[in-house]
């Protein structure tokens, strides 16, 4: 199922929720917004719709760094001493080569360890958990781990830390229900999907 399908279900999923707990209109709109980021969450392990809005480009940052290390090496060539000269050449070099190999998958890697060190700087619990829950998604394959129950156990808990630090009822519900929404869509049982996901691991690697 694509991206826009999890979303759609996601936002109805927070919408069912809210009015199930009869709450204000501006808390509707919240759990509405909430459920259609968490129907997206467990698509974080490819590139998608979130992790576009998530992370910057990878054009955009390799682009940076190659003027970084080009700027660096005019630099060194014309100002520095005959070592400095040779070490901030090969510095610039380096960067230029290692930018050449960015790729949005690493953005994703680089985001996570961002929203690591907010939570750190925060004390924001929940932050660091979705900080560490990005930064694994970035590094396993499609539909492995965030499509399982270890998923859904480890967001029921960032999503349990959220409500707790906000204050807002249906918060938890929303996020999970949301997110479980995203695995139901995309088992193989469902016609327009060829494969499957990995609900078992790390017990079993049997699609469903």
């Amino acid at each position: 199922m694509n991206g826009t399908a999890h979303a759609a279900i996601g936002a109805a999923t927070g919408f069912v929720v809210a009015n199930t707990m009869h709450t204000t209109p501006f808390t509707i709109l919240f759990l509405i917004g909430l459920g259609c980021i968490s129907g997206l969450i467990p698509d974080l392990d490819i590139d998608g719709k979130l992790r576009e809005k998530i992370t910057l480009s990878h054009e955009l940052i390799r682009t940076v760094a190659q003027l970084i290390g080009t700027m660096l090496i005019f630099y060194s060539f014309y100002e520095g001493s005959t070592k400095e000269k040779w070490i901030g050449i090969v510095i610039g070099v380096g960067i230029i080569v290692v930018s050449s190999w960015i790729k949005q998958k690493h953005m994703l890697t680089i985001t996570g360890i961002g929203v690591i060190s907010g939570g750190f700087t925060l004390q924001e619990t929940w932050l660091l958990l979705l900080g560490i829950y990005i930064l694994i998604a970035s590094l396993i394959p499609h539909r492995s781990y965030t499509h399982s129950i270890v998923g859904i156990l480890y967001f029921g808990l960032i999503a349990s830390k959220l409500e707790a630090s906000i204050g807002i009822d249906g918060v938890f519900y929303t996020c999970l229900a949301a997110y479980i929404s995203h695995l139901i869509a995309d088992i193989k049982l469902l016609p327009f999907n060829k494969r499957g996901i990995k609900l078992f691991l790390p017990v079993s690697s049997k699609e469903i």
